[in-house]
């Protein structure tokens, strides 16, 4: 029985730190949608200017000048980056949860078979 106890408590703690695992993945995955949005609201001001407008880009306490087909690749390529990540995160995180249903389900069995041999136990 006690054996059973080790086991039970061994998948639990995977269980947990999967689920903290996957809380920290969830919350990149927000941090990095909250960025795009940044990003995509950027996008919008860079098609509302006018070609001749000046774009300037703030580098430490600098600002320097910056033309507009540069700020606009800038941004462009950040979105994709940003874009791709989120694929990548969004993966990573159905993966951990089949991960976390697969652990559950083991739980629940050895759960379920320890109380079904609990009764015999106590027979004997």
């Amino acid at each position: 029985m006690a054996d059973v106890q080790a086991k039970l408590q061994a998948l639990s703690e995977e269980y947990t730190k999967l689920q903290q695992d996957l809380q920290d993945t969830v919350q990149s995955r927000q941090k990095l949608e909250a960025q795009k949005q940044e990003n995509l609201g950027v996008q919008k001001e860079f098609s509302d200017l006018k070609d001749e407008e000046t774009i300037y880009k703030l580098i430490g306490p600098v600002l320097l000048k910056q033309e507009k087909t540069e700020a606009e690749s800038t941004v462009n390529g950040r979105l994709e980056f940003i874009d791709k990540e989120i694929s990548r995160l969004e993966s990573h995180i159905k993966e951990m949860q089949g991960k976390m249903e697969k652990k559950k389900g083991e739980i629940i069995q050895i759960q379920t078979s320890a109380q079904a041999a609990a009764p015999q136990a106590t027979k004997a």
